[in-house]
């Protein structure tokens, strides 16, 4: 069979960029050819350069009406700031307002968002278990909703007494489960319909799809009809100094080779942003001023298995990059 054209789509960062800025930037994107939009749902940025923390189902609610691609949330965490219920609300609204459009991402989260509410921040194994079991109220609320009827859930972290979504979409969106390690991935393949990684080095990623290929087997599902998709960091500009300058002041994230899951502050964040070195990025974000260094990248994870590949440039320099890649790195993609 001939090569097919992927779906390559914008990550737009909240964290960077003025919700009507992202707007534009989202909308200026898809009409140069990236497919479609993921956004996560963030409370705080992680420095405080950054600048911004929009309302995620706001933003894709308004893109809907701008664009006509997919709309991801890339991810929100149902299970500290938010209850499961409200997430499927805010989903089945979303997906019924543009059919088959949208998706739904989830992940486990990380203290600078979840804090907030001044709850026990627990362990990473607690805040896995309590996400898979916010998919289990997410997926009773829709199946239950979709018959015309009501749901309920007893469990270790969550109640939800006898009640319904009263608007749904013709069908729900796909819940897909953001992971990065193999225990977890194999466990969502065996429960949710996709899998979400987040820019992990690529040495690591084959790995994770297939221990959520192995649990969707175990379970009767064909992993091949699952949604993988990635958000992949990155870090352009016209000069090798632009674009490294860019990585360390704008994502010092995708330098840090540690956990950061229980850092409260971007002014915390900060200061430990102020440890990496240009070093730091190799072998974990692609800082080149070369496009076909990039698109080589890219490649490498479209030839991975990944069906949906959602590029985030880390610098300001957002329709530059959007028209540079639309001209030179999304034509020479294949599948």
């Amino acid at each position: 069979m001939p090569p097919t054209a992927p779906h390559i789509g914008y990550a737009a960062m909240l964290e960077q960029f003025h919700p009507t800025e992202i707007i534009e930037l989202s909308t200026h994107a898809e009409r140069n050819g990236f497919a479609g939009t993921m956004a996560a749902d963030r409370f705080q940025p992680w420095v405080p350069r950054q600048g911004h923390a929009s309302f995620v189902w706001n933003v894709l609610g308004a893109l809907g009406q701008t664009t006509s691609g997919d709309l991801g949330t890339g991810m929100t965490v149902p299970t500290f700031r938010w209850h499961p219920a409200m997430v499927a609300q805010a989903s089945a609204t979303l997906e019924a307002m543009y059919p088959g459009r949208h998706w739904l991402g989830i992940g486990s989260g990380e203290a600078i968002d979840e804090h907030v509410t001044g709850a026990y921040w627990p362990e990473t194994a607690e805040r896995i278990n309590r996400m898979f079991e916010a998919v289990d109220v997410i997926n009773k609320l829709f199946t239950a909703s979709a018959a015309g009827r009501d749901a309920k859930h007893s469990g270790t972290f969550f109640k939800l007494e006898s009640s319904r979504l009263w608007t749904m979409p013709a069908a729900p969106p796909p819940i897909l489960v953001a992971t990065s390690g193999p225990v977890t991935a194999k466990r969502a393949g065996r429960v949710v319909d996709g899998l979400i990684v987040d820019g992990a080095p690529i040495e690591k990623i084959a790995a994770l799809l297939d221990r959520f290929d192995e649990g969707a087997r175990e379970v009767g599902k064909d992993p091949s009809r699952s949604l993988k998709v990635l958000r992949l960091h990155l870090s352009w500009a016209p000069t090798a100094g632009e674009a490294m300058a860019n990585a360390i002041t704008e994502w010092p994230n995708g330098g840090m080779r540690f956990p950061r899951s229980d850092i409260r502050s971007p002014f915390e964040f900060e200061q430990l942003a102020r440890l990496v070195r240009a070093e730091d990025f190799e072998g974990r974000m692609l800082v080149s001023e070369q496009p076909d260094a990039h698109r080589a990248h890219i490649q490498r994870y479209l030839d991975l298995g990944f069906d949906r590949i959602y590029l985030h440039n880390v610098g300001r320099n957002q329709r530059e990059w959007i028209d540079v890649f639309a001209r030179d790195v999304l034509p020479a993609l294949t599948r």
